[in-house]
């Protein structure tokens, strides 16, 4: 019996400022994709279980690029070419794993997400390999969250008053001393209770055949980016199956934006001026093996404080 992941590194980057696919941007002198691949590998269970097998979604014109970066990570890395949607992309990587032997728990991860723990990674196989069909990785949600409905006409709604009382598309009202634009404004439905809320992230871990089998009952929407499911757990769910949490981390933030790779570069640059092999990036920063000592957990506070100006370098060197 093995463990096996998937690296789904197919998408667009236009959000970074690229015309590079997102999963090619570089972090600290190496492509994303790149930093999530060497800490897939690099994990390691108590037990001692790594990731024999990664299979790695590329985007489609560049298959012959990440798989020479991925040349010098060793162990068996297969490179193929990713589909249309992300669900189509993770389903053509379990047609390879079907081939090999053993596979009996699989991961799916983002290479937008380049510098997971690897102590998280082992998290998860662990939860997997305690009982737990289909495992997610998740952190509180901090934020105070509005469930909103459609937005009505009247005040702040299209067409709504401006300052003065007159429709905001009455003759003469962009001579006004008014908006040029009325912010839309939506009704809230009602507040969530956030202590039940948790923001996902990857990788997450399933069963091999449990996930196969979700790929198959929801293979009638793979092809439809409206349709398809945003993660592998999400299919679980639609075929019935039950999904757990366990914790995340920070260090697993999605890289979607400017602000979020220039957020990446100062934690990246933390650690390696911490003296953190490649490998080992932020294990030590994991809670969950800090012997319960919150003085364990290095301090974010000088990342949040020069996220504004580090953002704008970055928007600037894209």
């Amino acid at each position: 019996m093995s463990v096996a992941a998937v690296l789904t590194a197919a998408g667009s980057g236009s959000r970074l400022g690229h015309t590079l696919p997102k999963a090619l941007v570089p972090l600290g002198g190496e492509p994303l994709v790149v930093h999530a691949a060497r800490r897939l590998l690099a994990a390691r269970t108590a037990a001692g279980e790594h990731v024999v097998t990664l299979v790695v979604t590329a985007p489609a014109d560049h298959v012959d690029t990440v798989r020479s970066l991925l040349e010098g990570l060793g162990g068996d890395v297969v490179v193929v070419r990713g589909g249309p949607t992300r669900q189509s992309s993770v389903a053509a990587a379990l047609d390879v794993l079907a081939s090999r032997d053993g596979v009996d728990v699989v991961l799916v991860h983002d290479a937008a997400r380049p510098l997971v723990p690897p102590a998280l990674v082992a998290r998860v196989v662990e939860a997997v390999r305690a009982g737990h069909d289909a495992v997610v990785p998740g952190v509180p949600v901090t934020d105070t969250v509005k469930q909103v409905g459609q937005a009505a006409p009247g005040r702040g709604a299209p067409g709504a008053p401006v300052a003065d009382g007159s429709p905001a598309t009455a003759p003469g009202a962009a001579r006004r001393a008014a908006p040029a634009v009325v912010p839309v404004a939506l009704p809230v439905v009602r507040t969530v209770p956030r202590g039940d809320l948790r923001a996902v992230q990857t990788p997450q871990g399933f069963r091999f055949d449990v996930l196969v089998a979700a790929h198959a009952h929801g293979s009638h929407v793979a092809h439809d980016e409206a349709l398809a499911a945003s993660d592998d757990a999400g299919l679980v769910e639609l075929a019935g199956g039950p999904v757990w949490v366990v914790e995340g981390h920070e260090d697993a933030a999605k890289v979607t934006t400017a602000r979020d790779l220039a957020v990446a570069e100062l934690v990246l640059s933390a650690a390696r001026a911490g003296g953190a092999a490649p490998a080992d990036l932020s294990v030590a920063s994991d809670p969950a093996d800090a012997a319960g000592s919150p003085d364990a957990v290095p301090p974010r506070a000088d990342a949040a404080a020069v996220s504004t100006s580090a953002t704008s370098a970055a928007e600037e060197a894209l």
